[in-house]
């Protein structure tokens, strides 16, 4: 064995004389070879050896030194624990090239254009990189997948004495000197890649790259309000690292609401203060094709990037040499330090908070006047002493038919560990109304009627409420007044909002959210600022650039809520979620080289024998098994197989299921023909029709929205893109052969009602004196089946979602794995935690029975339920809805002609207000049946002398 280059002879002479301020001085290495030395002796030249590489390693000259570490085959990230066991490390030669896409733009060619370099290798346990040896710059990951392999030799690597270490993604070829030394190297690559990392070597489950995991932490989120809010906590929460995915992020949303801290919660708020105490943070954003698409991912690129350099942002695809032109990153997921998720349908982005009230309106009416601090100037304090509390009373659900909702309940449901800040909602505002664009609300008329107001202190331990009642018409007056005061709200270069005055704010503060800070807030306390408050099929977003700027009258246009569902989970599903994002950051690192991606890092996968980082607060989760699911193909992640394991959970679960399935969707676009490639609707008829011959009971419950999402005006029959998606999902629905119910009727008749329901979800109230209706926009991803399996993720019933080779999705599905006493078809059951609770709530929410217990729900197949309360409550909603406001779609309206007179006659809530009023009280909850013969004597698919008569089918399915 040779000592350290000569060069550094002189260094170790400089310590001759230092021995004691240096901890001992470095031994010279025997000079006598091992044949000379006799036996006994070999133990004594054993410890001598010991001793000297002892005193190297405790000077760090010699320590750090790259002859050092190649000596002793470690690196910078050797002995990482976050990273697993220290694997097998060397020099090597690598070969240039080995993506699944081009990199040489020369010649196209990889095989052509290549060179050698010089690089440090290191073997993991879930991984293989390389690095420079100078600096240790990671220069590429190779993560262990089903189609990770090594090849040997020249015939099968194409180089003399070659090694190719080959995944789904990426081939790295490298070169031995001899035969030996390259099987030496292949082997053990392959060994230690199965014996430490042998879960992400074999075939999961459903095709999927994540096994299952069991025992898993998991909580869902009914409506944004509690998912913002556990995102928050989770943020602020942060130590190493954050990742973001989103199809559309918009930076000045507040994820705490109502906001009373100021901006303390605003999204932008919170990452740049992460970044500013050290957390790396990196976001995947769609880049969408501007023409089609307003979602200006630009301006939230460089709002967020321009906050601190530890935010990074990539955008993709890059459509011009990109085949993606089509498609889109769907996918919505935060992940915090690789050990908690969340995913589904709610993107961080405008229009998306909501909770389980479902407002329709937003004009604000918390107001607080500036409050000198004590500290700084007690005199002005004193003299501040005064609060004003202005009559705003809000107009409860109630005034306008709906049943009074628990408050308390309008934080995030169900089990979960993150701590959300109590967002109560009895604070002083107006309730929302809403009315559809083609629908004109009617002026109450005016009684005057005295409330009594009742003010409580504050407990020691709970806020309580200070709240105002009266009567709904005796609240028109005072509005006028207050939308005359009303501050407006400006963007600032700065992106803060900002009014032009302050105005009091109301003595009790209890009514507030409870994460009240000391810094006073200026100006109303509203739940949607600016661009925030929006009704997309009216009008679609503009000038997101000036985020505060109003774009449509909120005291004229009702919002359009948004119903949607998320989930959080914890540990080693997390880290499969982060391992995805990670696997999407680093392709879309190398395929944007060109525009200066390369700058940003490679990430690395946490190690699943690491510890992991769980929230404080573990006393409310549910344990379940959960699998994390994808659809990925080459242009989305750089896999040369696609993965569709979404939809193959889909049908696996609805194949297997025995009493029932329970779907909320944003598009139900299925059954399969030349157009239609996913199984999905054709498995729920399948399923139906063999319950229908065994006589069984089994039931299928499908809530969507009554329009697609797009803007148009419905009274003129809808925008051409409207009309697109309502065609195939009436296509699916009821219309034609290949459709549910014409192929359900050919075998039952007309007994095809007694196994599956459509509905949609629709709510009214009173805007500026009149009655108003709108929508709720179901935007979830959600299925339940059998109160024990349960799938939420972003993924649409349409192909664009299911296929794999189109849009990127994320979902899990998450199998109970505790389990409670139930009741089904009035037998005993055993209904898994999880998804009995979130089927209860969503059912008690779009039922309207939040608040009233004594309707039971546990039986989702009986007769009872299903006939007399679902099917009764959703048939009776729809009825009122149309006879008040002659609300679209409607089955009314067969043609366009039926359409033009239906929508010219006034409805009763123009003609009648009071009768109207009496009408809309028998509405309870929000569910409506579906419309199956709105406009059935029209062909709804696009005209071709229009743009979206001309793009490809496969846009809308």
């Amino acid at each position: 064995m040779s000592s350290l280059p000569g060069y550094h002879a002189v260094q170790r002479r400089s310590f001759k004389g230092k021995k004691r301020c240096q901890g001992g001085h470095i031994p010279t290495l025997p000079r006598r070879p091992d044949a000379l030395v006799k036996e006994e002796q070999l133990s004594l030249r054993k410890m001598q050896l010991e001793d000297y590489l002892k005193n190297i390693l405790k000077r760090s000259m010699y320590r750090c030194h790259p002859a050092t570490l190649e000596f002793l085959e470690v690196s910078q990230i050797s002995f990482i624990q976050d990273l697993g066991p220290k694997g097998i490390e060397g020099i090597i030669l690598k070969k240039s090239g080995g993506n699944t896409f081009p990199v040489c733009y020369w010649c196209g060619s990889n095989s052509v254009c290549y060179r050698w370099s010089k690089r440090w290798l290191v073997v993991k346990d879930s991984f293989v990189l390389y690095m420079r040896p100078e600096d240790g710059l990671v220069g590429t990951v190779i993560l262990y997948d089903k189609g990770f392999h090594i090849k040997i030799g020249t015939q099968e690597t194409g180089v003399r004495h070659g090694v190719t270490i080959e995944n789904l993604c990426r081939a790295l070829t490298i070169k031995c000197s001899t035969y030996r030394q390259a099987r030496w190297w292949g082997h053990s690559i392959l060994e230690f890649a199965q014996r430490y990392g042998e879960v992400f070597l074999k075939e999961n489950r459903h095709g999927s790259f994540a096994p299952v995991r069991e025992n898993t932490a998991t909580k869902w989120f009914v409506n944004a309000a509690g998912y913002f809010n556990a995102i928050a906590d989770a943020l602020e929460g942060a130590k190493e690292e954050i990742f973001i995915t989103g199809w559309w992020i918009s930076p000045e949303i507040f994820l705490k609401r109502p906001v009373v801290d100021g901006n303390t919660w605003r999204l932008d708020y919170v990452l740049k203060r992460k970044a500013e105490q050290g957390v790396k943070i990196c976001i995947l954003l769609y880049k969408e094709v501007e023409v089609v698409l307003g979602l200006n991912s630009e301006y939230t690129k460089k709002t967020l990037m321009g906050l601190h350099p530890n935010i990074r942002v990539i955008r993709h695809p890059d459509h011009v040499p990109s085949t993606a032109l089509l498609w889109a990153h769907h996918e919505k997921t935060v992940v915090i330090d690789q050990s908690v998720a969340f995913l589904g349908g709610i993107d961080l982005a405008y229009g998306r908070w909501d909770d389980s009230r479902h407002r329709l309106t937003d004009v604000g009416s918390v107001r607080r006047s500036p409050q000198p601090s004590p500290i700084l100037s007690p005199s002005l304090a004193r003299q501040s002493t005064a609060i004003i509390e202005e009559e705003e009373e809000e107009t409860e659900d109630q005034d306008v038919g709906h049943g009074a909702r628990d408050r308390s309940r309008d934080q995030y449901r169900g089990e979960g560990w993150c701590r959300a800040a109590r967002s109560d909602h009895t604070e002083h505002r107006r309730e929302e109304g809403s009315s559809g664009p083609a629908l004109q609300g009617c002026r109450l008329p005016r009684t005057e009627t005295e409330g009594d107001c009742s003010c409580c202190s504050e407990g020691a331990s709970e806020s309580k409420q200070c709240s105002t009642r009266s009567s709904l018409s005796s609240r028109m007056a005072p509005q006028r007044e207050w939308q005359n005061k009303s501050p407006s709200f400006h963007s600032s270069e700065s992106g803060s909002f900002r009014t032009h005055y302050s105005l009091p704010l109301p003595h009790e503060t209890g009514s507030l959210r409870s994460h009240v800070s000391h810094n006073e807030l200026f100006g109303e306390a509203r739940f949607w600022h600016g661009k925030d408050y929006c009704n997309f099929i009216l009008k679609d977003w503009v000038k997101l650039n000036k985020p505060f700027d109003d774009f449509i009258d909120r005291y004229k246009t009702p919002r359009m809520p948004w119903h949607d569902i998320g989930v959080a989970v914890q540990g080693k599903a997390a880290r499969d979620i982060a391992r995805h994002f990670i696997q999407r950051w680093n392709f879309t690192k190398l395929v944007k080289k060109r525009s200066g991606a390369m700058c940003y890092p490679f990430l690395l996968p946490k190690s699943l024998s690491a510890p992991l980082e769980l929230p404080a607060d573990m006393s409310k989760h549910t344990q379940a098994n959960v699998q994390v699911l994808r659809s990925v193909c080459q242009w989305s992640i750089g896999s040369k197989v696609h993965e569709e394991s979404i939809h193959l959970a889909y049908v696996s679960a609805i194949q297997n299921s025995k009493h029932f399935v329970y779907v909320e969707n944003q598009f139900f676009i299925s059954c399969a023909d030349k157009t239609i490639h996913n199984s999905i609707g054709d498995t729920l008829t399948e399923r139906i029709l063999r319950a229908y011959r065994e006589k069984k009971k089994y039931r299928v419950y499908v809530v969507m929205p009554l329009l697609p999402g797009f803007e148009g005006d419905i009274s003129s029959g809808g925008g051409q893109a409207i009309k697109a998606i309502m065609y195939f999902n009436y296509r699916t629905m009821c219309r034609g052969e290949h459709s549910i119910i014409e192929r359900l009727k050919c075998v039952m008749s007309d007994c095809w009602i007694n196994y599956i329901s459509f509905c949609g979800l629709r709510t009214h109230a009173d805007l500026d004196g009149r009655l108003v209706t709108e929508l709720i926009y179901v935007h979830s991803k959600l299925m339940i089946v059998d109160d024990r399996t349960v799938i939420i993720g972003s993924a649409n019933i349409n192909d664009r979602s299911m296929l794999g080779k189109r849009d990127s999705e994320m979902a899990v599905v998450v199998e109970d794995s505790e389990l409670q006493d139930s009741v089904m078809d009035g037998e005993m059951y055993q209904a898994g935690r999880f998804a009995r609770s979130l089927r209860e709530e969503c059912f008690r929410l779009v039922l309207g029975l939040l608040d009233d217990l004594s309707v039971d729900v546990s039986d989702p197949i009986s007769d009872r339920f299903y006939k007399e309360i679902w099917m009764v409550t959703a048939a009776k909603n729809a009825s009122v809805y149309d006879k008040v406001f002659r609300c679209l779609p409607t089955d009314a309206v067969l043609n366009y002609k039926i359409l033009r007179e239906y929508v010219s006659r006034p409805c009763l809530a123009t003609e009648d207000p009071v009768l109207a009023y009496e009408e809309l009280k028998k509405v309870r909850g929000f569910l409506v049946q579906f419309p199956f013969y709105f406009l059935s004597e029209e062909n709804l698919f696009p005209s071709f002398n229009s743009k979206e008569g001309i793009m490809p089918i496969e846009l809308w399915t």
